[in-house]
């Protein structure tokens, strides 16, 4: 595993320092991101379902159904206190702020402390295993690196091949979960540090292979959670012409705060958490609250993704469903669309599941050239142009290819309109 993973850091590097990304997602759709984040979402509540069944393998069965309720409160309590901000005039707003932000912590605690107050105290549990000494884990190692280089020369360059699939997913992953967190929702106004990530990425993937830990490739600052607890309103100045004369209005815009310091913290607390003490704090934790916390984090992830909100457009009586714009042939073509991501997504969530699963990140890049290339002989170009568009940049192929052939849409460069629809109905419902 180590020289994987130190093949997979001199990749990353590589990678930031050729820019790739401009050359590579440039050409990534949303109907891939969306495919992506829908099989995270899917990820999450398949772990949340593992240990839930390591509960039912190791706990007596009053107290795997306590487990059940733990889990389920940890994610019901979080998914209540994320929407604080809409409490008004309830408590003053900064309380409101720390609920939302904090929701997920606050659960996390809530149920920490739960099972250990009166007769609950009783039932049996498991708790996540911490270490009590600052040394290896591993019975057989005395120190914390990986003697890496007494591996034969042949393995080593064998090593190039898992490091490359670790990239793939690594370069996609992050890059997918950075595009999702600074969609125009969340009206970002700083550039994107691509590069920079990368960079960091690929450093901290290296030294997880010289001390022989897993990579972690420090998703949680870039999820869509994390911009969603940074979301507030603030007062935004236009310029409107009305009559001929141009007058100043203003109005009230939601966006996140763009800062360094909830970056920082969270990796800072990770640092702290990884000394003796508060690790014995962790090792409080039952494993079924940390089922709550996979469950709420699918589920932040799927509330903000598009292909939710057309699955029900599939269950949508067709007299109930929103008016299409004219150019748009009817929502079978819509519906069509959605399926196919769905089963596309199951299908290599499946592939997880079995031994092909260290290729999976593969499955998900040849999506995009299907999207480019397949996709648009199959579906009208105007449906296309609704349902997708492309991810790190204005427009949608089908514009790119009308002005290749010499017409100018009047919607270049508007982005997909079904996304605004699906947001706009999820704020709606919200």
């Amino acid at each position: 595993m180590a020289w994987s993973l130190i093949h997979a850091g001199w990749m990353h590097l590589l990678l930031a320092f050729l820019n790739a990304h401009d050359w590579t997602m440039r050409y990534v759709t949303t109907f891939s991101t969306e495919v992506f984040s829908l099989l995270n979402s899917i990820i999450y509540f398949h772990k949340a379902v593992q240990e839930l069944q390591r509960a039912h393998d190791n706990l007596s069965f009053a107290a795997f159904l306590y487990a059940i309720i733990g889990a389920i409160g940890t994610m019901l309590v979080a998914i209540f206190l994320s929407t604080a901000e809409k409490w008004r005039p309830l408590f003053h707003r900064y309380v409101r702020m720390g609920l939302a932000e904090y929701a997920a912590a606050i659960s996390i605690i809530i149920f920490i402390g739960m099972p250990r107050v009166g007769e609950l105290a009783s039932l049996d549990r498991t708790t996540l295993h911490v270490s009590t000494s600052v040394k290896p884990s591993h019975p057989d190692r005395t120190v914390f690196f990986v003697q890496f280089w007494h591996l034969p020369l042949a393995w080593i360059f064998a090593a190039i091949i898992a490091g490359f699939i670790i990239t793939l997913l690594f370069f996609f992953d992050h890059e997918v979960s950075s595009i999702i967190c600074t969609i125009d929702r969340y009206g970002t106004k700083k550039p994107g540090g691509f590069a920079w990530d990368i960079v960091l990425l690929g450093i901290t993937t290296a030294l997880c292979g010289i001390l022989g830990i897993p990579p972690a490739n420090g998703l949680l600052p870039q999820a869509p959670l994390h911009s969603e607890s940074l979301m507030h309103s603030e007062k935004e100045e236009m310029l409107i012409s009305v009559d001929g004369e141009e007058k100043v209005e203003h109005r009230e815009v939601r966006r996140v705060y763009e800062q360094r310091w909830s970056a920082f913290l969270h990796a800072s607390a990770i640092l702290v958490f990884v000394s003796s003490p508060l690790q014995h704090v962790l090792g409080f934790t039952p494993t079924s609250v940390l089922a709550g916390l996979f469950m709420f984090m699918g589920e932040q992830s799927l509330s903000v993704n598009p292909i939710l909100y057309r699955f029900f457009y599939l269950l949508t009586p067709a007299s109930e469903l929103p008016a299409l714009p004219e150019d748009v042939q009817g929502y079978r073509g819509v519906h069509t669309y959605t399926f196919v991501q769905i089963v596309v997504t199951v299908v290599i969530f499946v592939v997880t599941l079995t031994k092909a699963a260290p290729a999976f990140p593969v499955l998900v890049i040849i999506l995009v050239p299907i999207r480019l290339l397949l996709m648009n002989k199959l579906w009208h170009w105007e449906t296309l142009r609704f349902v997708d568009a492309w991810a790190c940049r204005k427009g949608t192929p089908e514009d790119d290819k009308d002005l290749l052939a010499g017409g100018v849409n009047e919607k270049d460069g508007l982005g997909p309109r079904m996304a605004h629809m699906t947001l706009q109905t999820a704020e709606g419902q919200a």
